[in-house]
Parts: structure tokens; C-alpha cells; sequence
């Protein structure tokens, strides 16, 4: 306990805590447990991209595609499900896509020299515009859908109607739990394990710290890389999959605006962009962080424009509190170190 006082995770859930007394205190609603739980539902996405987005991180790299495998997984999982395909199949299916997106960024960020920034930009275009040409690409490759003049009419439109049990998906609740919310605990418990209680997480924080070192140490940088880009693909496409079952439409566009919130939840939750540090925990903190700001700068009928200032300004005098923490860690170790050195 006395360990976690100094992290900066426990700085996180201070400010968690101030940020819910402040906005309850201008808006009472924010004190009711099950409102405040509803309105994850609005930023349940970003949690479920951003939190496999930290292993990619600490190893230095970087995946900004995630917000077209979200509209990629949501408009396969639309088209299977309007191809007579079971919609649990079908979501089945959005989540390999999401899979094998990752894998892709994995094995090229991995097997060449170019900078994941590059490739992840390259493949956020290409998949984007997959998503959005995929309906008439099926209709010309033969793929017709039972009673449908063809498939290119969902390019735009989205696909609508989908069943009930899909829907309950973020309907439902356990208490006062929406299900998405649990399964975003149990996701960030899953990648916590796998991040620091085995061999691949402190992989991960080697390749971060030292390629090279890593490297000659026997580390199997391929596919550890890989595997953690196919995570983070893996994360996005089920946010893409429950954005679907939220919004009740398969659309190509779900998901556009996610980037900057995915990465400044990462970012902000302690993850150096130069690698080799970063938990899950301070990216689930920060995430929810994020998310109750803006849902309560929203109800106090705070412009989006407006909301990214405050959430930028907040980013900024954050990040310095924590650069000004580590300088004044970093002097009183110096202090200690110097009065050793003397009293020796």
C-alpha cells in the first residue's frame, strides 16, 4: 500500500475522485452510482482500444489505426449478419478481422525498418477505406444477400435492425453494471495478468527500454511484437463490435473519432511514447478520467469544441505535474545518495 501512495496510478484516482465530487457538487447526478455507471456506455470504446494500446506503447511503438478497425469490424459484422450469417458469428467474425488487422501491423512494424507511426497511418487509410468500399467490393466478387438488390446499398446508410439479444449486449446489466463496463474490468485484469505477471509483458518492457539488448538477450522480438499489435487490434474490434450493439447500426464510420482520446487516455494513464514504461491500471484510470470529464462537461452543456481545450489543457498541466514529480523523485534520490557518499 505504501508502494501504490507513490504511484503515479494513485495520483490518477485522486483526481478521479476530485473530478466526481466537483461535477456532482455543480450537477448532482453525478453522486447516483447507477447514472455514473450508464454513462461509461458512452466511452466504453475508448477503454476497450486504449487498454491494449499500453503494451504497443511500452514497447515504443504506436498504433493509430485503431479507430478504422472499429468501423471495419462494426460494417463486416453488419454484412455477415445481412448474408443470413448467425449475429454472434458475425461478431465472432469482426473480431478475427480485428485480429488479423493487428497481426498485419505487427508483422510489418516487426520485419522492417519502418517507423510504426508510418505504418499504422498507412494501414488507418487502408482500412478505413476497406470498411467503406467492402459492401460494393462483395457485390462485384458475387456476394449477394437474400432478398437485396445488392450489398453496396449498406456503403453509406449503415445496416439497421439488428436482433434484440445483439443489443442487450450494452443493454443489459448485472445490478447496476452495464455488461460493457464488466467486460472492460475483466479485459483490463486479463491484459494486467499477461502485462506484468508473465514472460511476454516483461518482453514487452525490454523491447522498450533497449531493442537491441533485448535482442541479444534472446528475446523473440517478432513475435512479441506482433502479438501485441494483434491485441491491440484484437481491443479495437471489440469496441467495434459493442459500438455496434450501442449505436444499434453496423456502420463503417463507427468509431472516427476515437484516435486522440484513445491516445491521450494511454498517454495520461503513464505510458512513456518513448516506450519501456506504462500499466494498464493508469490507462483504465485515465481513461475513466476522460471519459466522466466529458460527460460531465456535455450535461453542463459544454460545446465539443469548448471540451477539447479542457481536455487538452488537462492532458498538458498533467503531464508537467508528473515530469515535475519525477524531477523532485529524482533530486531527493540525488540528496540521499550524496549524504551516503559523504556520511561514508
Amino acid at each position: 500500500m505504501r508502494r501504490f501512495l507513490r504511484t503515479w496510478e494513485f495520483w490518477l484516482l485522486i483526481l478521479l475522485g476530485v473530478e466526481i465530487l466537483i461535477l456532482g457538487a455543480i450537477n448532482p447526478t453525478f453522486y447516483n452510482a447507477e447514472n455514473l455507471l450508464y454513462a461509461t456506455l458512452d466511452f466504453m470504446h475508448i477503454l476497450f482500444a486504449a487498454l491494449p494500446l499500453t503494451l504497443v506503447i511500452i514497447t515504443a511503438g504506436i498504433d493509430i489505426s485503431s479507430p478504422s478497425v472499429m468501423g471495419l469490424a462494426s460494417i463486416v459484422l453488419g454484412l455477415a449478419w445481412v448474408a443470413g450469417l448467425n449475429v454472434f458469428a458475425a461478431a465472432g467474425l469482426a473480431l478475427l478481422v480485428g485480429v488479423a488487422a493487428g497481426l498485419f501491423n505487427g508483422w510489418f512494424v516487426a520485419k522492417t525498418d519502418v517507423n510504426p507511426l508510418v505504418v499504422t497511418l498507412g494501414t488507418l487509410f487502408m482500412y478505413a477505406g476497406l470498411a467503406q468500399g467492402l459492401p460494393s467490393l462483395l457485390d462485384l466478387l458475387g456476394f449477394k444477400a437474400y432478398g437485396s438488390a445488392g450489398l453496396a446499398a449498406y456503403q453509406y446508410e449503415g445496416i439497421t435492425g439488428l436482433p434484440d439479444a445483439f443489443i442487450a449486449l450494452t443493454e443489459g446489466t448485472l445490478g447496476i453494471v452495464p455488461y460493457p463496463f464488466l467486460l472492460v474490468l475483466l479485459f483490463a485484469l486479463a491484459l494486467g495478468v499477461l502485462l506484468h505477471r508473465t514472460r511476454f509483458g516483461r518482453y514487452l518492457y525490454l523491447i522498450g527500454v533497449n531493442p537491441e539488448a533485448a535482442r541479444y538477450s534472446g528475446v523473440p522480438i517478432v513475435r512479441t511484437l506482433v502479438l501485441a499489435y494483434a491485441l491491440s487490434g484484437f481491443g479495437a474490434a471489440l469496441a467495434g463490435v459493442l459500438l455496434t450493439s450501442y449505436m444499434t447500426s453496423a456502420r463503417a464510420d463507427l468509431g472516427g473519432d476515437a484516435l486522440l482520446p484513445v491516445i491521450t487516455a494511454v498517454v495520461l494513464g503513464g505510458a512513456d511514447i518513448l516506450g519501456g514504461s506504462g500499466t494498464v491500471l493508469g490507462t483504465l484510470l485515465a481513461g475513466l478520467v476522460l471519459g466522466f470529464l466529458r460527460q460531465g462537461l456535455l450535461a453542463l452543456g459544454v460545446t465539443n469544441d469548448l471540451i477539447q481545450v479542457v481536455i487538452g489543457t488537462l492532458l498538458v498541466l498533467v503531464l508537467a505535474t508528473k515530469q515535475l514529480l519525477a524531477w523532485l523523485g529524482e533530486r531527493r534520490m540525488n540528496r540521499r545518495a550524496l549524504r551516503r557518499k559523504e556520511g561514508g
